[in-house]
């Protein structure tokens, strides 16, 4: 693979930690700027919608623009982010600077999928999408755990000053190694755009996503409380856990990356079925430490195998100018899943059967997912065979 693959994975890191850091340090920052821990929590939630709302907004003002330097410019925003984030005075500034940094990453993921693929063969492109991504499963093995401990140690700025630090190593070693692009990007009219985001498989496949996405996240937004009062574990286990947890989240991404590149229809298929088995699964699992443990591993493992099949399936529906849209709103339909996800889940606590009955609503989301991706494909049929003939 390319070295430029591995500059865009440092970027991916720097932007996996900065989003995911501050779950650890809520109640830092809760206690220096004088507000709730609830309150702070908002914190994730703001910065889910700064990636909602700048994925489509950036990527179609800056579709005339090369793409190397598009990336350059987004982790620019993405530096400048944190040093805000790091000096606000106070709560509202503070989530100010944490949608100014989430601007920044739909798009950087969505441009960043179609540098990633123009720069290797076909039968490739998958996998240089799981090898960029590799940089947020990093993030979330070592980058979130040692910033936590960082602001744990040095307070809450500290964290956010040294992911700054990353911010700036990433955007040179893209400006360094990133090639320019080889033909100018297309003359890009982003009515038009737009206009194509709303074609039948763009839609079914961006819907897939969020289906698939949120019933990871109906499980894992609660997975502390999940491990301590239903496996029975002290609280102490829980970080080493997520370890196991990171570790899927590694090995499904590269194995996800993979299998697409050798058929990624079955694959986007194969990957949400195997989520829902393993969501399914984890109301029994649970029951015993050991067996819980596992579950974990097996829940990051079927959670990050469907990201490259999904980012490379719905890549695969857009045309021309229109990618990198498309991929951006694909990144802005993971965090929307992740939002609905956790919705669900709460809902299920308070209204339902409590953390015990997580699993099985989790796992109807995936299922959804596979029976909405089995009818796109299945509406494209007749237009392959037309093309054919």
């Amino acid at each position: 693979m390319p070295l430029a693959l591995y500059a865009l994975t440092a970027g991916a890191f720097g932007i996996g930690v900065t989003e995911f850091v501050i779950m650890g340090l809520l109640l830092e920052v809760g206690a220096d700027l004088g507000v709730t821990v609830a309150m702070a929590g908002l914190l994730i939630s703001g910065y889910a919608l700064g990636v909602v709302a700048g994925a489509p907004v950036l990527t179609a003002l800056s579709g005339r623009w090369p793409r190397k330097w598009v990336l350059v410019g987004l982790m620019a925003i993405f530096t400048l982010g944190n040093l805000a984030c790091a000096l606000a005075p106070n709560y509202e500034l503070l989530m100010m600077a944490r949608v100014l940094t989430a601007l920044a990453h739909g798009t950087f993921f969505g441009v960043g999928s179609v540098v990633a693929t123009s720069m290797v063969p076909a039968d490739r492109k998958a996998s240089a999408i799981a090898i960029m991504f590799t940089g947020l499963t990093v993030a979330n093995v070592l980058g979130v755990p040692l910033g936590t401990w960082l602001g744990q140690m040095w307070g809450w700025r500290a964290t956010f000053w040294a992911v700054a630090l990353v911010g700036v190593l990433a955007l040179a070693v893209i400006a360094l190694l990133v090639p320019r692009d080889k033909v100018a990007p297309e003359a890009s009219d982003w009515r038009a755009d737009f206009r194509a985001m709303g074609r039948r498989p763009v839609l079914l496949g961006l819907l897939t996503t969020v289906l698939g996405y949120a019933g990871v996240f109906v499980v894992f937004t609660y997975i502390a409380p999940m491990l301590t009062e239903i496996a029975g574990f002290g609280a102490g286990a829980v970080s080493p856990i997520l370890l196991v947890f990171g570790g899927g989240l590694v090995l499904g991404n590269l194995l996800g990356g993979k299998l697409a590149d050798r058929a990624l229809a079955p694959t986007v298929i194969g990957t949400l079925v195997v989520m829902a088995l393993v969501l399914a699964g984890m109301g029994v699992a649970f029951n015993n430490p050991v067996t819980a443990v596992i579950a974990v591993g097996l829940l990051g493992a079927a959670g990050f195998a469907t990201v490259a099949p999904l980012q490379m399936w719905v890549l695969s529906k857009a045309d021309g100018a229109g990618q990198s849209l498309a991929s951006s709103f694909n990144i802005a339909a993971f965090n929307l899943g992740n939002a609905l996800g956790a919705w669900v889940g709460g809902l299920v606590i308070e209204h339902g059967s409590g953390l015990a009955g997580l699993p099985l609503v989790a796992a109807a989301f995936p299922v959804i997912g596979v029976v909405i991706a089995a009818i796109a494909m299945r509406l494209e049929r007749p237009r392959a065979a037309v093309a054919v003939a």
